[in-house]
């Protein structure tokens, strides 16, 4: 039986991924989160995974957890750095890491699809909208950055984050990025392609967190059973 921590544990999303993993037969041997993540830096007992939904902040007491420990790493904390994300892959150098911003099965097939289409579709206007419940506190989402990634490897063509005003005509090649935030959505992304008389738009709408949670401890289990490395969630599942 695998072992494993979860950080980000007194939330809903946290509750959530302890019983996941309880149910896939991991035991949990501690959860952490903002109130008594400093006790990771010492006490806390040796761990086979850490999975990590919680913020920004915690990355660091994780890092130095698994590099003292040896544990793997699941992260699905949305909102980190340039230079944390290379912490991560850092660590990657000697732990099994993966980084993801979204765990959903169905999100890694539309990341597929969009890549697709903006490959076959190159010269039509792409608008990228996703929304998200009223708690969430970080925009664009993890995800529509991602999908902007699919549409867009190099990172070469203009962003525009919404429209306000006089903007005057659309840039020929400029993706808009809109977020959307009210209630208790678990998030909706879509990916909207406009040519002349016609629009594919690609859509996914999780109904409840459990697709994330669901994902990401599947995800746990195929790490354990890789060497060393930093992996993204669509080559650990479809590998």
């Amino acid at each position: 039986m695998a072992s494993a921590i979860v950080v980000g544990g007194s939330g809903r999303m946290g509750r959530l991924v302890r019983e996941e993993l309880v149910a896939r037969g991991f035991e949990l041997v501690g959860s952490y989160d903002v109130d008594n993540i400093a006790d990771l830096d010492g006490g806390a007992p040796a761990a086979d995974v850490v999975v990590d939904f919680s913020a920004p902040a915690s990355l660091s007491h994780v890092v130095a957890y698994a590099q003292r420990t040896g544990a793997a790493v699941v992260s699905g904390t949305t909102g980190l750095s340039a230079e944390q994300l290379s912490q991560l892959r850092a660590l990657g150098e000697k732990n099994r890491v993966i980084w993801a911003s979204n765990y959903s099965l169905g999100v890694a097939v539309l990341r597929r699809a969009t890549a697709m289409a903006a490959e076959a579709l190159a010269d039509w206007d792409v608008e990228i909208v996703e929304t998200h419940h009223n708690q969430k506190v970080d925009a664009p989402s993890g995800t529509a950055k991602a999908l902007l990634a699919a549409v867009d490897p190099s990172g070469e063509r203009p962003v525009v984050d919404g429209r306000s005003g006089i903007v005057g005509a659309r840039v020929p090649g400029e993706i808009g990025m809109h977020a959307l935030r009210g209630g208790t959505v678990a998030g909706t992304h879509e990916v909207h392609f406009f040519g002349t008389d016609e629009e594919v738009c690609l859509t996914h709408r999780a109904a409840s967190r459990q697709i994330f949670v669901a994902g990401a401890v599947r995800a746990a289990e195929r790490l354990l059973e890789r060497d060393p490395g930093f992996y993204d969630f669509d080559a650990l599942m479809f590998g």
